[in-house]
């Protein structure tokens, strides 16, 4: 019989009445018949990707540090709307070669150079110490350096552009004086740049090692090279996917790197599983049609699954106000559904059009075809003949993993995530380690809605000299005069109306640089509790870093108990089993524990800092170990499916545990450690960045992928199996029958 008219008897027998036909057959039947046209709109789909995601970069967002509502994005409007003012995000360090900073020829030139920059474009307001006389904190301990400040309008995006072009300008470095370039928004801006040369690094390496495992695996050309064109389907549709999202909300451009790495990760783990399963059935007897339906039926529905179960970990994201985080829900869920539309349709087709010469220039057998007395049958069998030591070992080194995770502390990215040899950096350690006050991160009181501020003198002295007296406090502003540690300064304010609108006040509150480095949240929390004669609203650069942790720690309960309940609802619809769901968020958050406990160790602890190339700062950036967990939890779900789903389907042909265990293990283990070890080349590679965010996530999510699909899938999902028996499969009766009414189990339909 030709795989046509095989084709064609399969589908006249289930078009019979009383006949069921899945969901997934149908669709493997509608890439095998139309597989031309299907293949015609996937190519016209990859040119419109790569062309309407053109200019992509430069308009995301390198910001994402605001609360929307938060008290100090209050104080940023307000200090915006009616002051005119804010953070000073850009400053030029000038060092003095010979001398100090107060030579007459080294502050003519200091004099120039604020004039010149004030009068740039985009430049709100600058200060210096040579032009401001209430600035005497922008001089240097020893008098070799000074600062010139300036305020860069514009939102994050546009100031980061205007810095880049700014820069070249002002930095210098000859005889008698260097110039640096640095600031929050400098910093940003140089951020962005080496995320851009991170991504070409990071492709660079796992495209090259990508090819040499995937043809280790299928020891065939053309089976190596279509997952690869699967990835990159995945990453180019996503990029138009941001294309289009980008116009109408904000877009973090730090999507980038993570999306890529899990586009050519996802790609090629759901391109495996479809091309592998085809090859099996095509050995078995089938004919290519046939087996490519087949292979949509069985690993076309479990990749369906896991993309909806790993989608709805990515959706926990979308509850952030914060435009960071959803930003990476927005590049995660649509890397997810571009690769399983490329894997459910598009691959299909293309392996109905190759049919056996996908195996041509075939060198070996293939690695990862199972068979029934392999590696993973065997060690499933071992661990289900002694599963309550084997239990105990792994929980007991899972435990020992994750130890440190109960002293974690989180922060948020500052200067430090850059490497040591970015400029921006250089500066801010300047400044941390020669100055004494941090006049760049001052805090910013607004009162907004004061009746005749200047009635109000008395109560607002006595309220500057309240805050001069805080511990941490170098020096405080405001239209009535300074006042360091609770006395008045006499001397004029170079801009005492600047302090006062016509129904409101500001205060200026500069830190100390010691302050800043060991408590700088701290001091926010000081200031915002002294009492004050009129409320308050507490802004500036500090102040925002600490509303956007308090923001997303408010969060993580709820985005936690979202990601469990979906995924636990989800699985439980597929397997039918309260027993099932239950297990694997279990074990899943105890394999994340564990993950968390060596990213504590490494990361916030500083062990390997030396040999990793990153600075410890004594915690964990949060909104990094938010998007580990869904991404993790979303992976471990996935892996969890695959296996499920091969084990369930050998337990509805047999009904023994044990049987259906090392079965289903021994056809998916291979499967799920190659597609493991696949995704782990992706995030390692993203993991050699130079900014410590994406270190943090790469390494991260390349343990949890391997511990996951290791320890956890080989070990305790069979000993765990065993223990329970057929309590596995348990449900009340009325749940059962709703899972039989609603559930994802096989998505059949009746004809």
């Amino acid at each position: 019989m030709s795989s046509t008219s095989g084709v064609r008897e399969n589908r006249r027998s289930t078009s019979e009445p009383g006949v069921t036909v899945s969901l997934f057959s149908r669709i493997g039947h509608f890439s095998v018949r139309h597989r031309w046209w299907v293949l015609v709109a996937t190519l016209a789909f990859a040119v419109v990707s790569a062309i309407g995601s053109a200019g992509l970069g430069s308009r995301l967002d390198s910001g994402g540090f605001i609360v929307p509502g938060s008290e100090s994005d209050r104080a940023d409007t307000t200090l915006d709307k009616q002051f005119h003012t804010g953070d000073y995000n850009l400053v030029l360090l000038i060092t003095a070669k010979q001398g100090n900073i107060d030579d007459p020829e080294i502050a003519r030139v200091g004099v120039d150079l604020t004039k010149q920059l004030a009068t740039q474009a985009g430049i709100a307001e600058t200060i210096s110490y040579w032009t401001s006389a209430s600035a005497p904190t922008l001089r240097s301990r020893d008098g070799t350096q000074a600062l010139v400040l300036a305020r860069v309008s514009g939102n994050t995006t546009e100031a980061r552009n205007r810095i880049g072009a700014l820069a070249p300008r002002f930095i210098r470095d000859d005889a008698m004086m260097s110039v640096k370039v640095g600031g929050d928004d400098a910093v940003l801006q140089q951020s962005g740049l080496q995320s851009q040369q991170d991504l070409i690094r990071s492709e660079s390496i796992t495209l090259p090692i990508l090819l040499v495992l995937l043809f280790f695996a299928f020891r065939s050309p053309l089976a190596t090279i279509l997952p690869l064109l699967m990835s990159i389907l995945a990453i180019t549709g996503t990029l138009l996917t941001l294309r289009v999202i980008v116009s109408f909300t904000q877009v973090s451009n730090f999507t980038l790197n993570m999306a890529t790495a899990l586009g050519l990760g996802l790609g090629v783990d759901y391109s495996l599983f479809i091309v592998s399963r085809f090859r099996e059935e095509v050995r078995s007897g089938k004919e290519v049609q046939a087996a490519v339906v087949r292979a949509v039926e069985t690993a076309g529905r479990i990749i369906a699954f896991s993309a909806l179960t790993f989608g709805v970990s990515l959706a926990a994201l979308l509850v952030s106000p914060n435009f960071f985080l959803r930003s990476f829900a927005y590049a995660g869920m649509a890397v997810i559904v571009v690769g399983a539309v490329c894997a459910l349709l598009t691959l299909p087709a293309v392996l109905a059009i190759l049919g056996h010469h996908i195996d041509r220039w075939t060198i070996g057998e293939q690695r990862i075809i199972a068979n029934e007395e392999g590696f993973w049958h065997r060690t499933a069998l071992f661990v289900m003949r002694f599963p309550v030591p084997v239990s105990v070992v792994v929980l007991a080194l899972l435990v020992i993993l994750g130890l440190p995770f109960l002293h974690i502390t989180f922060s948020i990215v500052d200067d430090r995530i850059l490497p040591v040899s970015a400029s921006s950096r250089q500066v801010q350690e300047l400044m941390r380690s020669n100055f004494t006050a941090d006049e760049a991160h001052a805090l910013h009181l607004v009162a907004a809605d004061i009746a005749e501020p200047a009635t109000q003198r008395t109560a607002i002295e006595h309220y500057a000299m309240a805050l001069s007296r805080t511990p941490g406090v170098v020096q405080v502003d405001t239209f009535t005069g300074s006042y360091v540690h609770g006395v008045k300064i006499e001397r004029p304010l170079d801009c005492s109306t600047c302090f006062m609108a016509e129904r409101g006040i500001r205060l200026s509150v500069v830190p100390s640089q010691e302050r800043v480095d060991k408590d700088a949240y701290g001091l926010v929390r000081d200031v915002r509790m002294l009492p004050a004669p009129f409320p308050v609203d507490v802004g500036g650069h500090i102040a925002e870093s600490l509303d956007l942790q308090n923001s997303v720690i408010q969060q993580v309960p709820f985005v936690i108990g979202l990601v469990v309940l979906a995924t636990f609802v989800i699985l439980f619809l597929m397997t039918g089993s309260l027993v099932m769901p239950l297990k694997a968020t279990l074990l899943n958050l105890l394999s994340l524990s564990a993950t968390f406990g060596v990213l504590v160790w490494v990361f916030q602890d500083g062990n390997l800092s030396h040999l990793l190339g990153f600075t410890a700062t004594g915690g964990l950036e949060i909104r990094t170990v938010v998007l580990v967990f869904c991404i993790a939890f979303g992976l471990s779900m996935d892996y969890e499916v695959f296996i499920l789903g091969r084990i369930k389907e050998e337990y509805e042909k047999t009904g023994d545990t044990i049987h259906s265990v090392a079965v289903g293990m021994e056809r998916s283990g291979p499967l799920v450690t190659a597609a493991a070890a696949l995704l782990a080349v992706a995030f390692v590679a993203l993991s050699t960045s130079d900014i410590v965010l994406f270190k943090l996530l790469g390494i991260g999510m390349t343990l949890a992928v391997l511990l996951d699909a290791t320890i956890i899938r080989a070990l305790l999902v069979p000993a765990f199996m065993r223990l329970m028996g057929r309590t596995n499969w348990w449900a009340p009766p009325v749940l059962q029958r709703l899972q039989q009414r609603i559930g994802l189990s096989d998505m059949e339909t009746i004809q």
